[in-house]
């Protein structure tokens, strides 16, 4: 007779919330993918950040949006590209970090005038941790503007919405560059160290 083997649950070790002063449980995400839905939005580009984990995750469960995971930021500049001229629209997911390595990029979409929606996560913002985050999060909104990108901005909840609606319009009514940045007040203070506690 074959012996029974008793399957022996493994208690896991519930990790913290990573970002020190984090608002779980908002529901502009669920809102923002809304409108990303009735604004036709098929691909999304992104380099996987935390801060747009819950709205990647929506996305991802949505077999009409194809999800492109990059190994550098500034691909997503020519995927959009790319996007577009096949008759589809998109948008790129980022942190502020990465905005640096998309700077030359960005002369694609103002050479060739297609429309290009970046939403990106604020690093080196309010209650940062991390110093080596500061220098590109103070500098991230005047790069963008000095290469030509309207920018916007949402720091609160209630912001976010119209922030992404008004540079959406803006980028393909207008073939602009537009980006939206998520703030971290709105999204919460990292805090990589509190992922070495335990509850």
């Amino acid at each position: 007779m074959a012996s029974k083997t008793k399957t022996k649950a493994v208690a896991r070790r519930k990790r913290p919330e990573h970002y020190a002063d984090a608002k779980p449980g908002q529901a502009w995400p669920s809102a923002l993918y809304a409108l990303l839905q009735e604004h036709g939005i098929k691909q999304v580009a992104l380099v996987p950040d935390a801060g747009h984990a819950p709205l990647i995750k929506l996305c991802e469960a949505d077999p009409s949006m194809t999800m492109v995971r990059l190994s550098t930021e500034e691909e997503g500049v020519a995927l959009l590209g790319g996007a577009w001229l096949g008759g589809q629209r998109g948008v790129l997911l980022m942190q502020s970090s990465g905005v640096g390595n998309c700077i030359n990029m960005l002369s694609l979409s103002s050479m060739c005038q297609f429309p290009l929606l970046m939403l990106i996560t604020m690093r080196g913002d309010h209650g940062e941790f991390n110093a080596a985050q500061i220098p590109m999060g103070q500098a991230t909104q005047t790069v963008l503007e000095a290469m030509g990108v309207i920018v916007k901005r949402a720091d609160r909840a209630d912001e976010v919405i119209d922030a992404v609606e008004g540079a959406m319009k803006l980028a393909y009514n207008g073939y602009r560059a537009t980006a939206v940045l998520l703030g971290q007040k709105l999204l919460g203070a990292k805090d990589f160290r509190k992922l070495a506690q335990v509850e």
